[in-house]
């Protein structure tokens, strides 16, 4: 007589099954494994525990996402075939300066996970990026979005409305916003550009400056930050910012982007600012380059703080700097969004990565 006796599954057919899920899926639930192989939620953990010490998982709260060495990590099998689990869609408002390295992490994340990646570089002046989104949601096998939009227009609200009603989940990258009416936040990102202005504020107090001064190179949401983190740790280390000395400089494609530069030194010198810090880094080039050519010592005269570290460090003299760990940024944001297809139920969760503050030439004591 044949037995047909249903039999539990093996601890290498259990495995199998959740690799190849992980490659199909993208992830998998311990309650949809559980009903897939019927056995029991404790054996399950312990299959989860062991793949993940071998490196092909990384549990989550619920199931597992693909590890280090998950065959999901590359959108291409041995044999060339597709084996990417869907496309994750993403819209920055510039694919040239800061963004750049934000989406190198949010590729190396997305390759690790098994994602095809879908780039749009929008514009700062774009009014309205629903289409953007719209086309891109329809575009492929998206999975999810990750959006930096612009949070100063008049559709902003309609933007966040429309990114809560679509039928994938969002993730905002450096930009906090909340849903309207009842405020619920949106998930999100970030880096603490608060704490970057303290960081710069403290080095330059340590150093003995008393009297600071904070150029931002237009409105936007980390100039707010900054400004916000700025004027707080000026209060707390008692630093004097010259009568609240600040200045929001116009577009350096502006014809009187010079003059204005030129004016700011001016403002600086004539009420003992000793201090500066400039958002972003070729701003800041640019008051290095005006201060020398006036004869203004940097950083004996003047010290110059650059906020983004971008290419701060390849200026001469290389510029201190605040750096947001942009790659960092990019990687979290695409596990964040891993982790909300995998568990759609799970809170909302809003990440704050800290940056930190690389010392180099254009900062100093100041003079006697």
């Amino acid at each position: 007589m044949t037995d047909t006796t249903p039999h539990a599954p093996l601890a290498a057919e259990r495995r199998a099954h959740i690799v190849s899920a992980l490659r199909t899926e993208g992830a998998v639930r311990i309650s949809q494994l559980t009903e897939d192989l019927g056995v029991a939620t404790v054996t399950l953990r312990r299959d989860l525990a062991q793949l993940e010490k071998e490196g092909v998982l990384r549990r989550v709260h619920g199931g597992a996402v693909p590890g280090e060495t998950a065959p999901a990590r590359s959108a291409h099998d041995a044999d060339g075939a597709d084996t990417a689990v869907g496309s994750i869609a993403v819209l920055v408002p510039s694919l040239a300066y800061y963004w750049p390295g934000v989406v190198r992490g949010m590729e190396d994340a997305a390759g690790r996970l098994g994602y095809k990646m879908l780039l749009r570089g929008a514009s700062y002046e774009l009014q309205d990026e629903r289409p953007v989104l719209e086309r891109l949601v329809t575009g492929g096998d998206v999975r999810g979005l990750i959006v930096a939009p612009n949070t100063d227009t008049a559709h902003a609200r309609d933007v966040m409305a429309w990114l809560a009603d679509c039928p994938v989940p969002s993730v905002l990258v450096e930009r906090d916003a909340v849903l309207e009416p009842g405020g619920t936040p949106m998930e999100a990102v970030t880096t603490d550009h608060a704490l970057g202005a303290l960081l710069a504020a403290r080095h330059l107090a340590t150093l003995g400056h008393r009297k600071v001064g904070l150029i931002l190179s237009r409105h936007s949401p980390t100039s707010r930050k900054i400004a916000r983190g700025w004027q707080t740790a000026c209060e707390e280390l008692e630093l004097t910012p010259a009568d609240h000395f600040e200045q929001t400089l116009p577009d350096r494609t502006s014809p009187d982007f010079s003059a204005v530069v030129n004016a700011t030194l001016d403002s600086a010198l004539a009420t003992g600012v000793t201090a500066l810090l400039v958002h972003s880094d070729p701003e800041a080039m640019a008051f290095v380059d005006l201060a020398l050519t006036r004869g203004i010592s940097v950083p004996d005269d003047l010290s110059i703080i650059a906020y983004d570290d971008e290419v701060a460090q390849l200026f001469t003299p290389a510029l201190t700097a605040v750096s947001p760990p942009r790659a960092s940024v990019g990687e979290a944001a695409v596990e964040l969004l891993a982790r909300r297809i995998a568990e759609p139920d799970r809170p909302v969760h809003r990440v704050q990565l800290s940056p930190r503050l690389n010392i180099r030439a254009s900062t100093a004591a100041p003079r006697s």
